[in-house]
Order: C-alpha cells, then sequence, then structure tokens
C-alpha cells in the first residue's frame, strides 16, 4: 500500500467553483466525488472535474500543503490551474 498523498482541485462545469482536497488514493477518491458519495460541498455544489493535482511522498506532506493553499486566495488556486491546465480540461482519465 502506498503512503503516497496528494491535493486536487475539483469544479463544476462553468469552472466557477474550486474545491481543495487531500487524499491518499487520488483516482478512487475523485471517483467517490464523482458518484456523490461524498457529502459536503462537493455533492452540494456539484464538484467533479478534476483540473489540478499534485503527488507527494507522505501523506502530512500533501496535508501541509493543502492547509498551506486553502490559505491563499482564489486567485492563487486560479493561477496553479492555468500555468498547468489553461483549458480546465478534466484530468480524472490521466491518472
Amino acid at each position: 500500500m502506498s503512503n503516497r498523498g496528494y491535493i486536487y482541485f475539483l469544479t463544476n462545469k462553468t469552472n466557477n467553483v474550486i474545491y481543495v482536497g487531500v487524499t491518499n488514493d487520488l483516482k478512487r477518491r475523485i471517483y467517490e466525488h464523482r458518484l456523490k458519495q461524498v457529502e459536503g460541498f462537493t455533492r452540494t455544489y456539484n464538484l467533479s472535474k478534476l483540473v489540478y493535482y499534485e503527488m507527494f511522498n507522505t501523506v502530512p506532506d500533501a496535508i501541509a500543503r493543502e492547509k498551506q493553499i486553502k490559505g491563499g486566495s482564489r486567485q492563487k488556486k486560479l493561477d496553479l490551474i492555468l500555468k498547468n491546465n489553461p483549458e480546465f480540461s478534466d484530468l480524472y482519465d490521466m491518472i
């Protein structure tokens, strides 16, 4: 079993809401969001499009990065997406 961690950004069809999450299994977690198995913010705002992610060697490293990103502005989140995925393409099939 991998000890890797991931942070990820989800958005909706119109790209106007950004959610930042953390997980140890990116494919599984995004799949759960897509099936609406996750209660709360992502279900309420219909967020299922993966537009950004980062991989870390450990889950604690991913959690630290998540806190750093969540403490930043929306513009900083948008800048990360635009630098790496300017078309806001869904990256799910690439993981």
